[in-house]
């Protein structure tokens, strides 16, 4: 009886889906754009190309796309799906709009209800935990869509000098199929972090009710902007570090793991010597990753990513313990940690 209650709630991936649009800007346009030279944007960015958005990919529809697969590949019906989560960027198609109903209603998903939700680039692990959360609290739910899209590249300024650490942004979608009692890819422990400090330090000046209404030259000015950026540059170089480990190291204890038994880090895209320190103080083979230097940052989207290249190119087997990490601006740092392939 213990043993069947169990796995009624475990949750696991049943299906994954990336889109990336057929558009990409290069290190070399990027360097004629910012002004930066282009083996720095290649080998301090980290960044030989990233998807753009092309015409019709809004941040929904490249959600829409990836869902399609994830779903594709999970066998789930689309109206057996009990919930959609909307978990990528709060630069939508609209203002004040509900993407997850708009997709669900796409996907003839007409037996779920849905409600957006974000975390910045820490939501998908956020995301997966609510998912997991929502099943294992409710007996009715044993299906949930994860949906992200991510354009926020639009809202990127590169002559500001001060935000060039989001100049990898890059544009695209994925989406997680998350079933109770599926016996495999299951989830292990979360953990998150947040620093509120920092939430006014890095915005968007204008578009938002505390600038209303708006005036004729504020489209122009709707890019990030940093109004301390010595300050801000000094508060992220003390914490972001120690919290990225931190969630990192809670969630696979709750896991019952440890660093060393990390197979495979799925890690959001930062600057390469970021990326590098990070391996070496976790103890984790280059190997043991994919470095998105074909992507750049496409937000809460890089850990499916990540684990989709990871399988590809044979770097996740069965019985592999796989994190997934990120941190997202305001700040949030989060981490899942998975049991990739069969329950052990």
């Amino acid at each position: 009886m213990m043993t069947e209650e169990r796995i009624n709630t475990d949750v696991g991936i049943a299906g994954w889906g990336v889109y990336t649009p057929s558009t990409f800007m290069d290190a070399t346009e990027l360097a004629g754009i910012t002004g930066i030279p282009e083996k720095v944007i290649r080998e301090k960015f980290g960044v030989d190309r990233k998807p753009i958005p092309g015409p019709g990919d809004t941040t929904a529809t490249m959600g829409l796309a990836a869902a399609r697969d994830a779903i594709a590949m999970s066998g789930v019906a689309p109206e057996e799906i009990d919930i959609i989560i909307w978990n990528g960027g709060q630069h939508k198609d609209f203002p004040c709009w509900l993407a997850g109903l708009d997709i669900a209603d796409q996907l003839g998903a007409v037996n779920a209800w849905s409600f957006d939700m974000e975390a910045m680039c820490g939501s998908m692990m956020a995301g997966i935990e609510t998912a997991r959360s929502l099943m294992v609290a409710n007996e009715r739910y044993g299906n949930v869509l994860l949906v992200s899209g991510y354009r926020n590249g639009d809202l990127i300024n590169y002559s500001v000098s001060e935000t060039s650490f989001m100049f990898d942004l890059g544009a695209g979608g994925a989406a997680l199929m998350l079933k109770k009692g599926l016996g495999r890819n299951l989830i292990t422990g979360t953990a998150f972090k947040g620093d509120g400090s920092f939430s006014r330090m890095c915005t968007v000046k204008v578009g938002g009710s505390e600038k209303w209404p708006m005036q004729s030259t504020d489209p122009a000015a709707m890019y990030f902007t940093i109004d301390d950026p010595d300050t801000f540059k000094k508060k992220l170089k003390e914490t972001t570090m120690p919290n990225f480990f931190a969630v990192i190291d809670e969630s696979l204890a709750v896991s019952g793991r440890t660093r060393k038994d990390i197979d495979y880090m799925a890690i959001l895209h930062f600057k390469k010597s970021a990326h590098d320190f990070a391996l070496a103080e976790l103890g984790v083979d280059p190997e043991k990753t994919t470095y998105l230097n074909e992507y750049g940052h496409i937000g809460q989207n890089d850990q499916v990513i990540s684990v989709m290249e990871g399988l590809k190119a044979g770097k996740i087997k069965d019985g592999d313990t796989v994190v997934m990490v990120g941190a997202g601006l305001g700040f949030v740092w989060a981490a899942a940690t998975i049991e990739w392939g069969r329950k052990s």
